[in-house]
């Protein structure tokens, strides 16, 4: 047995690593055959392949095509479908009419309604939207017919809510929530989303209190496979990624849980959006979640769900969701330190423990710690470097971002297992004590600092045990540490995915640019510290390094040859043609790092100055600005007319009523101002915008974006200091370069697709005007 002791290890370990990806999602998903009263993957993707036809992002027809089927849908079901319709501009200064899509299914009892949502429009402008959120409309389609079919009828009220211009600005939920009547009677929210095309589908909680008894109730639900941890919300709120559901939290204090799958991020908002590219076991995830929820929340008292006390919680296999109180993370963490304690004391008076190995086996935990921490750190940079093509992939997740991963997850490993063998010498329960010191340090900061993360104790408790087997025994039986390893691997592995899934591959944090990779060779180094004495068993741990060095480069040669693009991995590129029409001169501009011979075309090979490309500022996700410029004819486009309709001054405040009006038929207009400018109040077509948004506007220039359906004005009503000297520019954009007679713009080639998170394939004219 002892031969094939170092082989049935590692098979052990890998078994469990694999088994905590395994169970988080469903393997299979169900066919159209499946009973009508049960929830059919299937019979949803019949909803996705008719919704992601073409991209139908709000003020195209089919926008309006989309909106037509979803209310044939629900009256088929025998739902009474309406609209609800209006101008909003959120609270990114994103303007657009808003129709939402509304039915009711009446409960039996009179408390508060519960919500299913999602919404119905792609992003713009070149998105399908099979995943964002085809999908999520697809699982509240398939599951409300599934739940009718029933026969029962709810306690509480069900509304369903397809809501509309969500990738604008959360328009529409802001819409019902702010002025629907149904919204006052709203007890609780589900919304079905989407940030990638695959992957398990994580539940996360939106409450303005604590979380302690939606967690109980998630629980009393029973879904099969829950994935949610206190952690993944803490970060979530940390980024700029709201969905529909924070409206509801922030302007209705109304409580929700988001679902949302966000593996194979490439194909976020991009044309790759497809209903062939999405994960069909996603799907199953989403409905997994929604049939056990709605039979447990409708007959739920949903005026009950408000607590002061936040729980932590997690999940893993077998156990489904761990939760306690945030009051025991405290409690749980002096009993970790006081067992650390007590187990050194204990060993040292053994003399199982020595000062001098226990201060040498900080150095390869320390060596392996910085030296992985800082090729994670900088493996964006490095990449960058070496393929500069990746740049223009900004959410910086390539398509072959997984085997990156696999690549420096071996490489890390086998940094860990090379260094460590160089202080074999040093006996395991000495080596053991810096990982737990560390380890133990990071449990505290959580505990105090970040209590959603404070689960990271369950491991450590896991790991003392080890400690102290190690320390009374010198041949401990390796099952048995094998066992104790489960915790930490089942519950840290995953993290070592979810950070650059979630985060991507490359981040910018200000001016500091970094890989969440960094996080993940910190998790890999504190797995493999925590587990010291069950590698102790290995025999061969030089070679296993060389083994992890020959896989590590495995993975990366395999990354190299997938590095370029083709048809099913497409180039991002971007064209725009943009006209100033105060002085006469027109321009092709990209925001392409390394443009492809299409772009090449129309845009020279030098690259702009930081001040040429701000000149020409558009709101994007990631502020992008032109990358290139050049010079071309002037066309026959007409700026937008723009009139001040009314000027006059009382006292230390002008108003303005300015009408900006199409001569063409355009997608978006944005208003910028100069930026030592100070706006006071503005109204645009009637909808106020929010003070706190108009406080940042001298900050970044940018007032206002109209996504415009059916040619309509932009009206702004503004008050601005009597004295101020104020310059508006308009930029009025129309999404149609490769169609319009006035170009010959040639189609993209296959390998390629308009760029995402930018205003592209687009004709962009500027006019500025001056108020002295």
């Amino acid at each position: 047995m002892k031969k094939y002791t170092t082989v049935i290890i590692l098979l052990l370990v890998t078994a469990i690593v694999y088994w905590s990806f395994y169970a988080q999602m469903p393997n299979s998903y169900g066919k159209s055959n499946k009973a009508e009263t049960l929830f059919s993957t299937e019979r949803a993707l019949v909803h996705v392949q008719n919704m992601s036809k073409a991209p139908h992002f709000v003020g195209t027809e089919a926008h309006e095509d989309v909106r037509n089927y979803l209310l044939s849908e629900l009256k088929k079901m025998g739902l009474q479908a309406g609209i609800q319709e209006g101008m909003t501009a959120g609270n990114w200064g994103n303007l657009s009419k808003a129709t939402n899509i509304l039915a009711r299914i009446e409960g039996t009892g009179k408390g508060k309604a519960l919500l299913v949502l999602s919404h119905y429009d792609s992003n713009p402008h070149s998105s399908p939207g099979a995943s964002d959120a085809a999908s999520g409309i697809a699982t509240v389609l398939e599951g409300i017919r599934a739940f009718l079919a029933q026969g029962t009828p709810p306690k509480n009220d069900i509304i369903i809510l397809l809501s509309d211009a969500e990738e604008l600005g959360l328009n529409g939920a802001e819409l019902f929530v702010n002025k629907h009547p149904w919204a006052k009677n709203t007890g609780l929210v589900f919304n079905f989303e989407a940030r990638g095309s695959g992957g398990p589908s994580i539940m996360l909680i939106e409450t303005n209190g604590g979380n302690a008894k939606m967690i109980k109730q998630f629980v009393q639900a029973n879904p099969s496979y829950p994935v949610a941890n206190s952690l993944a919300y803490s970060i979530y709120k940390l980024l700029p990624n709201d969905t529909d559901l924070t409206v509801f939290r922030e302007d209705g204090n109304i409580e929700g849980f988001n679902f949302a799958f966000i593996d194979d991020h490439y194909d976020y908002h991009t044309a790759l959006d497809t209903y062939e590219r999405l994960d069909r076991t996603s799907l199953e995830h989403q409905g997994s979640y929604l049939m056990p929820l709605l039979d447990h929340f409708a007959k739920a008292d949903l005026s009950d769900l408000r607590d002061k006390e936040d729980y932590v919680y997690f999940t893993v296999p077998l156990f489904n969701m761990v939760y306690y109180p945030f009051s025991w993370a405290t409690p749980l963490f002096i009993a970790g330190l006081l067992i650390f304690i007590g187990i050194l004391f204990f060993g040292f008076k053994q003399k199982s423990l020595s000062f001098k190995s226990v201060a040498i086996g900080f150095v390869p935990f320390v060596i392996t710690f910085l030296l992985c921490c800082a090729i994670g750190f900088y493996s964006w940079t490095a990449l960058t470097a070496l393929y500069p093509q990746y740049q223009d992939i900004l959410h910086r997740f390539t398509y072959n971002g997984h085997t990156y991963i696999a690549a420096f997850s071996t490489l890390f490993i086998a940094i860990g297992f090379l260094i460590y063998t160089r202080f074999k010498h040093i006996s395991a329960p000495n080596l053991f004590v810096a990982p737990l010191f560390f380890w133990l340090l990071i449990c505290g900061l959580t505990t105090f600092y970040l209590k959603g993360a404070s689960f990271f104790i369950f491991p450590l408790f896991a790991s003392l045990v080890m400690l102290y087997i190690v320390t009374i025994q010198e041949k401990p039986l390796y099952l048995l540490l094998v066992l104790l390893a489960v915790p930490s691997l089942w519950i840290l592995s995953p993290f070592i995915q979810l950070f650059p899934v979630g985060l991507g591959l490359g981040m910018r944090v200000g001016t500091l640019e970094f890989s969440p990779l960094v996080l993940s060779a910190l998790l890999i180094v504190f797995l493999l510290g925590l587990q010291l004495p069950l590698f102790g068993f290995l025999k061969q741990t030089y070679k296993l390094g060389l083994f992890g060095l020959l896989l590590a480069l495995v993975f990366f040669t395999s990354a190299h040859f997938d590095s370029g693009f083709d048809k099913n991995s497409p180039r991002p590129t971007s064209l725009v043609y943009m006209q100033d029409n105060d002085h006469q001169k027109a321009f092709w501009a990209t925001y392409d790092k390394v443009p492809d011979e299409w772009v090449k075309q129309y845009v020279g090979a030098k690259p702009v100055t930081n001040e040429e490309a701000s000149k020409y500022a558009f709101s994007s996700k990631y502020a992008t600005r032109f990358s290139q410029i050049t010079e071309t004819t002037v066309k026959d486009i007409p700026a937008p007319l723009v009139e001040i309709v009314q000027d006059s001054v009382f006292g230390e405040k002008r108003f303005l009523e300015l009408c900006i009006t199409p001569r063409r038929n355009v997608n978006r207009l944005e208003v910028f101002i100069n930026k030592d400018a100070q706006i006071l109040s503005c109204q645009a077509n009637g909808v106020a915008l929010e003070a706190e948004f108009l406080s940042k506007v001298p900050q970044y220039g940018r007032l206002l974006t109209h996504y415009i359906s059916n040619n309509a004005y932009t009206e702004l009503l503004l008050e601005i200091p009597a004295d101020q000297k104020t310059q508006f520019t308009f930029y009025e954009a129309s999404n149609d370069l490769l169609q319009n007679r006035l170009f010959t713009v040639p189609e993209r080639p296959e390998n390629t697709i308009p760029k995402p998170f930018v205003l592209n394939d687009a004709i962009i004219t500027k006019k500025t005007l001056s108020i002295e």
